[in-house]
């Protein structure tokens, strides 16, 4: 059915449910598995994680999500504090990964770490970066960039 012909749609990691309003008997629900992005996303956050724990930082939390944002990954690297955005872009990609970071982006990013930051007041004195991470090519071996610093709120880089 068109997108007009639904009338009611539900969509949740796990479960879509969509009622067409030309036939209303025909009720579908599915349990299926995440939407091939979320499940290419959730790979390439892995990939992020360990490429970046076998270079000595330490994971701190994983997709924390807030009403103004989404931080992928937050991190320690010896006692800063480093929110990283995950970035992947298959081989064939118009833009490269870190490219596509906007404006726009850059301002829900830091939204959401001053939001992250004012709800785990134990990161109060702790120093605080937001790298990029930025991978490309395929996910079994993927080639990363690490953007440290990428994000900034003003010229010296300073919260």
């Amino acid at each position: 059915p068109s997108r007009h012909a639904l009338g009611a749609v539900s969509r949740r990691r796990h479960r879509v449910a969509a009622v067409d309003c030309h036939h209303p008997s025909r009720l579908a629900l599915t349990m299926a598995s995440p939407e091939p992005t979320v499940r290419v996303g959730n790979r390439a956050e892995e990939r992020a994680r360990a490429w970046l724990e076998a270079r000595g930082l330490v994971l701190v939390e994983r997709n924390v999500r807030f009403r103004n944002g989404e931080l992928d990954l937050v991190m320690l690297d010896g006692r800063e504090l480093v929110i990283v955005e995950v970035r992947y872009r298959a081989s064939g990609a118009m833009v490269g990964p870190a490219v596509s970071i906007d404006s726009r982006k850059r301002g829900r990013l830091l939204r959401a770490a001053a939001t992250y930051l004012q709800s785990r007041p134990r990161f109060a004195d702790h120093p605080v970066r937001i790298d990029v991470l930025a991978l490309s090519g395929d996910l079994a071996a993927p080639h990363c960039d690490w953007l440290r610093d990428a994000v900034r709120t003003d010229d010296t880089g300073r919260w």
